[in-house]
């Protein structure tokens, strides 16, 4: 059960205290306060989790300072979007928005091989006023002989290089929680010049104490990838394990299912569900175009379908894209085949551009389309 305080409610009032004194009375039930942050206003909501069976709405919304109550049967209670809820909310970290309204790249190396490479495709994202990447330390591999990642020893480099190209935000894959507690680590030496997005691979969608862990920490964002083999509801479940364990900055990112009727690409393109993940949770969405691809194959007309498949999750609405980018592919220690060239990326940015500027005219066109039913009705 969910109740939704006015807005402006003030947690120093006196009404407040009054219901938080109610609600710790309560048997077998435990309160947790969210502070939902929307484009004019935050609203506080109050998680009650327990035996709730029989509290009665009536009597919750009677109670100081309550606008609602929501009854969850679902789940993901935390993360997803509540009946008749259609609030867009984000979150804020490091100076850079992330929300359901809005769009950010992440183009970067998907391994950290040298810091003459970090340093070219910082500066190229500087010069092109993007302020987020993607830099991968640690790379979990499915042969065990494969690179997998120069891990912290090119920590403070990427970090430093981060500060001086004026980089807000690095998604980072982390496998283990000693991984946070080095990149924390890493930050601190270097005075925090940047800021770090973890990400939750897709092997570790499942990692129930790795999400758990993840979840406790206060201060990093976290891009969860969907899982490669497991159901969509399995993988906000995923999500939820984060939100349930304190930390509900988290972006949902779709990455390719694993399965041969997707080829000839490397996983099955699973960006129909954009719109699906927006609908069900208040999660920004993130594509992830390399990975679900794997390939630098191109159309007749002479589009590669990392492109098209791009195109294709920025109309449907995605409000982040990862994508794999390196100055010389040829020396990538990891997924250098399907990276793309680093004079591909003015191309593709405006490709982009293309695309969400079609999904914004689609929005205009839905709203206008409900608003004449709406008189007609």
């Amino acid at each position: 059960m969910i109740l939704i305080l006015r807005a402006g409610t003030d947690k120093n009032s006196d009404d407040f205290r009054e219901l938080m004194e109610h609600l710790s009375q309560l048997q077998k039930i435990q309160a947790r306060v969210h502070d939902e942050v929307g484009i004019q206003q935050t609203l506080t909501e109050i998680y009650l989790v327990g035996d709730t069976a029989t509290l009665q709405i009536e009597d919750m919304e009677s109670l100081p300072c309550v606008e609602r109550v929501v009854r969850v049967s679902e789940e993901y209670r935390v993360l997803g979007r509540h009946h008749d809820d259609d609030r867009p909310t984000y979150f804020e970290y490091n100076g850079v928005c992330f929300g359901q309204n809005n769009l950010n790249i992440f183009a970067g190396l998907c391994a950290v091989d040298t810091p003459q490479h970090v340093e070219i495709m910082m500066k190229a994202l500087q010069e092109r006023g993007l302020p987020c990447t993607r830099m991968g330390a640690y790379k979990p591999r499915t042969n065990p002989y494969s690179f997998q990642g120069h891990g912290k020893s090119c920590l403070p480099y990427v970090f430093e290089l981060a500060g001086k190209y004026d980089i807000k935000v690095i998604a980072m894959e982390v496998t283990h929680d000693s991984h946070v507690r080095e990149i924390h680590e890493a930050l601190e030496q270097t005075g925090h010049p940047t800021g770090v997005m973890l990400q939750i691979g897709t092997r570790n969608t499942q990692n129930f104490e790795l999400l758990k862990a993840v979840g406790r920490e206060p201060e990093f964002p976290v891009l969860l990838k969907r899982g490669f083999g497991i159901t969509l509801e399995e993988s906000i479940n995923a999500a939820e394990y984060l939100a349930s364990e304190g930390n509900r900055r988290v972006v949902f990112g779709l990455r390719g299912m694993k399965t041969n009727m997707g080829d000839p690409h490397r996983n099955f393109v699973d960006f129909s569900h954009v719109p699906v993940i927006k609908r069900l949770t208040r999660m920004p969405v993130c594509i992830d175009p390399s990975h679900s691809v794997g390939t630098r194959d191109a159309s007749p007309e002479g589009i590669l379908d990392v492109f098209h498949v791009t195109a294709q999750g920025v109309v449907a609405g995605a409000n982040m894209v990862l994508v794999d980018f390196h100055p010389f592919p040829s020396k990538a220690l990891v997924d250098g085949p399907q990276a793309l060239h680093m004079d591909e990326l003015d191309y593709f940015l405006e490709d982009i551009r293309i695309a969400r500027e079609a999904y914004e005219k689609r929005v205009t066109l839905a709203q206008t389309h409900l608003k004449a039913r709406a008189s007609a009705a």
